[in-house]
Order: C-alpha cells, then structure tokens, then sequence
C-alpha cells in the first residue's frame, strides 16, 4: 500500500484510463481523474470507490486542450498536494475525412494533435511544479501506432503522428527532470479490447485481425495496461526512465 501518495490520470473515466485509475487507488493512491464529461467521471468514481473505499477518487471536469482550464484544473490539484504520479492517458483518434478537401484534413489533424499530444503537453507542463522531488513518476500512454505507422491516406496517420511525437516530448523531459529524481516512461500498447477508440471502426472481423497480429493470441485489456502502469509509478521502477516499453502481445517486436 502507498497511502498518502496523490496520482493523476487523464482521461481516467472510461477503459484504459478507468483502469489505471481502479490501480493506484487499489494501492492506496488517491487519484485525480480528468476529462470532459463529468457524469462519465462520476460513475468512474463510484465504481471504482465501491470496490476501494470511499475518498480515494477525485473528479476534475476539464477540456485539455484549453490552457486556461488546464491552468485552473491544475490549481485544484495543487490543493491535494505533490503529485506522485502523472499519467497522460487522454486522446482519441480522428479520421481524416475521406474528400480531398485540405482545409478538412488540416482540421482532422489538428484535432488528432490538440486531442494526443498538446493535451499532455499542457497538463504535464502545468503540474511540472507539482511532481515530488524525488520520486515522481511521469507516465505517457502512447500506442503501438506511433512505432508502426499509419498506411493510407485516411487510416488515421495523424493518430500515428501524434503518438510518435509524445515519445521525443517524453525523452526530453527525462532529461529535464532527471536530476529531479523523476522518472519519465512511454508505454505504447497495441490492441486493447474494450475501450472507445475504435469507434464506427470495431467489428467482429477487425477484432480477429487484431489477435491475429500477436504472438499471444488474445487481445490486450485495460487491465493488462493499467498494471504496467503500476509498475512504471512504482518505487521499484526507479531506474527505469526515458524508454518506450511496448504492450502490445508480440504485434510489434521491440526496437
């Protein structure tokens, strides 16, 4: 049990992020979870405290994208105290629309890049101040995307794009804080079941093909993710900084 110590998880009130939330409360964190839609973060939290206990979850309503919310949603946690653990878990994929219309693809990839890497940008920036030192742990959920690439003009390579560039933020801020004794880790899933992304685009026939793709022969959960993550946030990980670690059942080897 860590008890006393403060985590954050963006986009923490469905799948991956509710998971990586029902984690670190289970260890004893009480956790922020941000997002835009608070009725979805309140029924994170009363799921989530149902099986923890009550108080250990904290819904904070706030659009990532918006520097001004993110400022005022970053004075709130101060009240809380340090922060032991961030994760940068929100994003979302946009397909670029299937015209040729530049000023629609220019759209459609400025929302991929406000939605994947500016909201982390943003709230890791305003919460840098507030990391313990020593000891925080900064984690940056990516995806197994930004390590294969997008193929085709409007499979959602703006996705790919984003992702691949949290990975030089995050290297970057390793360096940075460092010295701090804060670690800084990417995790990159693959296929994880039983989330929002996919959207119009889950289908039977598109599952298949996923488990296909590994080595493993299942699809990864939000669970598999969150416990990675509990890891990554852990004292034990304390030598472990400014890597990539893939998740994804063998679909990407490592590189």
């Amino acid at each position: 049990m860590t008890p006393n110590r403060l985590a954050v998880v963006s986009g923490g009130g469905t799948g991956i992020g509710r998971a990586i939330a029902a984690r670190l409360a289970a260890e004893g964190h009480r956790v922020v979870i941000l997002g835009r839609r608070t009725a979805v973060l309140e029924e994170a939290r009363e799921e989530i405290e149902w099986a923890v206990g009550e108080g250990r979850i904290v819904p904070l309503g706030v659009d990532l994208t918006d520097p001004e919310a993110v400022t005022a949603a970053a004075a709130r946690i101060a009240e809380l105290g340090p922060v032991d653990v961030l994760v940068n878990n929100a994003g979302a994929i946009v397909t670029p629309p299937a015209d040729d219309g530049l000023a629609a693809l220019a759209e459609a990839w400025r929302r991929d890049l406000d939605g994947n890497l500016l909201s982390a940008v943003l709230l890791t920036t305003a919460l840098e101040g507030r990391l313990r030192r020593p000891g925080g742990r900064l984690v940056v959920i990516s995806s197994a995307a930004a390590q294969r690439g997008g193929a085709g003009p409007h499979s959602a390579g703006s996705y790919a794009a984003a992702k691949a560039a949290l990975h030089g933020w995050a290297f970057g801020l390793a360096r940075q804080l460092g010295p701090d004794g804060i670690t800084v880790n990417v995790l990159a899933p693959g296929y994880i079941e039983s989330t929002e992304i996919f959207g119009d685009r889950w289908s039977e026939e598109f599952h298949r093909r996923k488990i296909e793709d590994t080595l493993v022969g299942r699809a990864g959960t939000p669970v598999d993710v969150a416990e990675a993550v509990a890891y990554l946030a852990s004292p034990a990980a304390g030598y472990l900084t400014g890597q990539v670690i893939g998740l994804n059942g063998g679909a990407v080897l490592g590189r």
